[in-house]
């Protein structure tokens, strides 16, 4: 992904995030780069900024201005190409930014990231291993049929195909089946209680597509021709390796779109997709370069917007089988990260210090109570590199090499790796920065050999839900992202247990154990959350600000600006 932001990762696969080898002699320039960023404004909005010295300058938007009426078209800025808009592998920003307002799925994602009816006007839950979702009436496809139970049966199906390899078939581990049990209603059955199930059907996992269609298309669904889903815009002319157009669809049985036609350019480098926004070739675009927030902000030609991302930042443990094995040695290198200096200068301000693998946006269905027992008495953030260097010489550990990944794709990773080498030579640990290429960085999450020799990479992750489990469940035995192959019983039974539960307050309670267990423990260290950034010129408003639109029509909401 060359210089673009690397996609994030979430529960369902692994996604990349980005990062030579550095000499040693980079620590004083890490040192250097992170304390000399100028302190900058007070944060204000979720997440809530405390006396941690960050210093960020940046506010969380619920939404953009309201359009004052329909648009030719706009053009949208992404950061790479999708290999695919098949949207059983819409696993990575590119795809799902272009997909949402494409396909759609049972459920809907708000802005506002809650839970309401997508495709599927109802759902209910009869008993704890039965979902029954019934269907809009009149919904018309790209292709001109009609959705009929049928199509939900298929397009669920082809997520659960071996053959298919799907990136959301672990998010169907507990189905048992998917039956047509009226001509606008399917039965979904698990082998065993799944209160992440039904949430995932308003993401990818729960596409519908028409049979027929997807059927017609063959080996070439995804890659050409249409998608015959049901979003308010279809799919255009794909000029491969320059950019993709969308097409309001006139048939779209919700709210029309207020753009004729949607225009995403391809734009690897970082540069040129900032340059595009500041001319004008771009009108807008999500994950906007940190290195470009300053400029963008201040260029007068349009807002550059934040909202909650359900992101954190953290640096993934991948060896547990050398010095990070213990625990101690873990907690010395969260103790003396340099956070601030790391949300200053890595994430151009626009970030906040945290002690959390979780974000706090992730527990807003949790009672007050809940809430406050998920982040009291966490181990804190402040520094203690006194403390930190008697936890590495207790653990025998002093004088340890260990090995950190990094890679060019950008400064958010970079400097994370950078961070990382200078705390561990205040601390007495030789900590080694391996830089490699974008798509070997890529590597890391999917090939286990890309991981030999490495013991730790910068890691950020989002939620596809808003449930902190989405996050929490990786640290479980055998999960996808347990790189590093941590396993504790009492853990892994209480993932269960909290996967078992439906009631929120009561799921959230087991969470909170969740919360504690990992943050004492630290499979990840964490460092900041990382809200999600969009940039709007003076042409178009309405795009909504928060991670929602990785499955939220968000462009039919795009029109003429006031």
């Amino acid at each position: 992904m060359t210089t673009a932001p690397p996609p994030r990762v979430s529960r369902r696969r692994a996604g990349p995030r980005r990062g030579r080898s550095a000499p040693a002699t980079a620590v004083r320039a890490a040192l250097a780069v992170l304390s000399s960023v100028a302190v900058l404004a007070a944060c204000a909005g979720p997440p809530q900024g405390g006396p941690d010295g960050s210093g960020a300058s940046f506010s969380l938007s619920a939404g953009t201005p309201r359009p004052k009426g329909d648009i030719d078209s706009f053009t949208w800025a992404v950061y790479a190409e999708p290999p695919t808009l098949d949207y059983t592998m819409a696993f990575d920003y590119p795809q799902n930014t272009i997909l949402s307002n494409v396909c759609e799925s049972l459920m809907r994602w708000t802005p506002g990231l809650t839970l309401a009816p997508g495709l599927a006007e109802k759902a209910s839950n009869p008993d704890p291993t039965t979902w029954v979702y019934d269907l809009r009436r009149g919904v018309r496809f790209h292709d001109g049929r009609t959705m009929t139970a049928d199509d939900v049966v298929f397009s669920l199906g082809r997520q659960m195909d071996p053959d298919n390899a799907a990136a959301w078939a672990q998010n169907f581990q507990n189905v048992a089946s998917v039956r047509k049990t009226g001509p606008l209603q399917v039965t979904v059955k698990l082998t065993k209680p799944d209160s992440q199930f039904p949430q995932y059907m308003a993401t990818a996992a729960g596409v519908v597509a028409s049979k027929a269609g997807v059927t017609a298309a063959g080996k070439d669904y995804g890659t050409s021709g249409g998608l015959a889903c049901t979003g308010p815009f279809t799919l255009g002319d794909w000029q491969k390796g320059q950019s993709l157009e969308l097409r309001r669809f006139d048939g779209y049985w919700g709210t029309r779109a207020k753009a004729g036609e949607v225009v995403f350019r391809f734009l690897t480098d970082a540069s040129a997709r900032t340059n595009a926004l500041l001319s004008g070739e771009a009108d807008g675009g999500y994950l906007i370069p940190t290195e470009s927030y300053a400029r963008l902000k201040d260029s007068g030609v349009g807002t550059l917007y934040f909202g909650e991302g359900l992101s954190t930042v953290n640096v993934g443990i991948t060896n547990m089988k050398g010095a990070l094995g213990d625990v101690r040695v873990r907690r010395a290198l969260s103790l003396a990260l340099d956070r601030s200096g790391f949300v200053r200068a890595g994430l151009g301000g626009a970030g906040t210090v945290t002690h959390s693998l979780t974000s706090r946006a992730a527990w807003a269905g949790a009672s007050p109570r809940v809430r406050k027992a998920a982040f009291d008495g966490l181990p804190s953030t402040t520094r203690d590199i006194e403390k930190a260097r008697a936890l590495v010489k207790e653990a025998g550990a002093t004088g340890r090499t260990l090995t950190v990944a990094t890679s060019s794709i950008g400064q958010d990773v970079s400097l994370l790796a950078t961070a990382v080498q200078a705390a561990g030579s205040q601390i007495g640990l030789d900590i080694r920065v391996k830089s490699v290429a974008p798509n070997a960085f890529t590597a890391l999450f999917t090939d286990p050999g890309a991981r030999e020799g490495i013991d730790m990479f910068p890691l950020t992750y989002y939620d596809s839900i808003t449930d902190p489990l989405d996050l929490l469940t990786n640290f479980r035995t055998g999960a996808y992202l347990n790189f590093a192959g941590y396993s504790d019983k009492r853990y892994d039974d209480l993932v269960e247990r909290a996967g078992a539960t439906y009631d929120r307050d009561s799921r959230l309670r087991i969470e909170t154990e969740l919360q504690r267990h990992a943050a004492e423990r630290l499979p990840w260290i964490p460092v900041a959350e990382w809200p999600t950034a969009v940039f709007l010129n003076k042409r178009i408003t309405g795009a909504p600000t928060t991670i929602a639109y990785m499955y939220y029509p968000w462009a039919a909401d795009v029109g003429a600006a006031p």
